[in-house]
């Protein structure tokens, strides 16, 4: 009798997880194919960092710095933007080897940058703009736009997002920061440098630094 009780309540539980599980990979899903989500999903995880790990910033700068990379990186897709930073005639001068070195170097700038210029913003807050219709899904091209708030002042961001059918879900391609495009940016700062060194390929990635400055944020 103790069995014949215990099953239908077993199999009811099972059905409950498995429905769990069903809503929850929907969910993980839904926030990766919607670029409005995905945004705002880790924007809520860096003011989260920056809120509850604020303690760090004194005691543990790298630290902290790096909770920031872990949930910028994967956010970025680093190969599709170093290239553009490159500029055409630069990345047609480079070798292979050369492009994939700008990309590891330009990774390693870019979020270093990035981590120090966010870890000063404090008791930020972010909030995402979402579009009032649903969006094309069979768009590959767009962008989301947030209001940083750092309590003092307002500043807007936007992201340009782009969909890569032999990717899963959204990737950052350029980041306009209070009127100031980091893309273009970039893309002037390596042609200066380039320039400077006479278009060796090789002087210029050693000498390669992102530098946006603090994009009119203070």
């Amino acid at each position: 009798m103790f069995k014949c009780y215990n099953r239908p309540m077993l199999q009811l539980h099972k059905k409950n997880l498995f429905l769990f599980f069903i809503i929850f990979f929907s969910l993980e899903s839904f926030s990766e194919e919607n670029p409005y989500v995905f945004i705002d999903n880790n924007a809520q995880k860096m003011v989260q960092v920056l809120t509850s790990d604020s303690d760090l910033f004194e005691t543990d700068r790298a630290l902290y710095e790096q909770k920031i990379k872990d949930i910028f990186e994967p956010m970025i897709d680093f190969r599709r933007v170093a290239a553009s930073v490159m500029g055409k005639k630069y990345y047609l001068l480079a070798s292979k080897e050369e492009r994939s070195e700008f990309v590891v170097i330009f990774r390693e700038s870019l979020l270093d940058t990035y981590a120090e210029t966010l870890a000063q913003w404090g008791d930020s807050t972010i909030t995402t703009e979402f579009p009032d219709n649903k969006y094309n899904i069979y768009e590959k091209n767009v962008e989301v736009k947030q209001i940083l708030d750092t309590g003092s002042s307002k500043y807007p961001i936007s992201y340009k997002l782009r969909k890569n059918k032999n990717e899963k879900g959204w990737k950052i391609v350029n980041i306009i920061i209070n009127g100031v495009n980091l893309g273009l940016t970039f893309r002037n700062q390596f042609q200066a440098l380039a320039d400077t060194h006479d278009e060796n390929i090789n002087l210029t990635l050693k000498y390669w630094v992102s530098d946006a400055g603090d994009a009119g944020i203070s």
